[in-house]
């Protein structure tokens, strides 16, 4: 991409790492695989895989062409080489084989087209939403990034993203400029797990008092029971 679609330049700081931000700055498919990498491991790990991948293929950028017709196994070892691409290293590698064959499908293989000539942000949260590997959450996240940082704003693309559109949130990827910033992403990340594991055990808990309160209530009804049959 290298200049928004206000012609301006794009200067990411997602990767933390030069090279790899720069090769999100400007290519559309590197930074939809950044995204789809960006599940159970660190933000800066999963938008380096790109740029990892690509010195892997000998190629200074990702070609979905190129992706689509790889050979499956061998493919898979360019994520399970050491330094793995991800935790997940042999799904990951299917899931990003899946993307480009989409790609290529859908959009002969060329990742900006999904969002250059989408007339409404709902437009493109659908395109991005039927993208392999990409959820509701996952499309959302990227249509933030997309105009917050890379100027990609059509009609209503911040109601689309949802509370990831909102300007001035430290909700995920999108609101990533520097180590500042990712360091208030991870902790409203954690502070966000750790409410919804609260809110889980809250609801166990009170799931476990009224199966007990049931059981009591049953056990009670069975005594009374059994007190009537003894004096009839």
């Amino acid at each position: 991409m290298t200049k928004s679609e206000s012609g301006k330049d794009i200067t990411l700081r997602i990767a933390q790492q030069p090279a790899a931000d720069e090769l999100l700055a400007r290519s559309p498919l590197a930074a939809l695989v950044g995204m789809l990498l960006d599940q159970q491991v660190p933000m800066e790990w999963a938008f380096t895989g790109p740029y990892t991948l690509a010195e892997r293929m000998g190629s200074d950028d990702l070609d979905a062409a190129e992706i689509a017709a790889y050979d499956p196994e061998a493919f898979a070892s360019l994520f399970t080489t050491k330094p793995a691409l991800h935790r997940y290293p042999g799904s990951m590698a299917q899931r990003v084989q899946q993307l480009c064959q989409y790609l290529v499908a859908e959009y002969e293989g060329d990742a900006s087209a999904v969002w250059r000539d989408a007339g409404t942000g709902e437009e493109l949260l659908r395109r991005l939403n039927d993208l392999p590997g990409f959820g509701t959450q996952k499309a959302q996240i990227f249509l933030a990034l997309l105009g917050k940082q890379f100027g990609v704003r059509p009609p209503g693309w911040r109601a689309a993203a949802g509370a990831y559109g909102e300007d001035g949130s430290r909700r995920s990827v999108a609101d990533i400029t520097g180590p500042e910033s990712l360091t208030e992403v991870r902790a409203y990340k954690q502070e966000a797990k750790a409410a919804a594991k609260a809110a889980k055990a809250k609801k166990q808990t009170s799931k476990a008092a009224k199966s007990a309160k049931g059981t009591v209530k049953s056990a009670k009804g069975t005594a009374k029971s059994a007190k009537g049959s003894s004096q009839g």
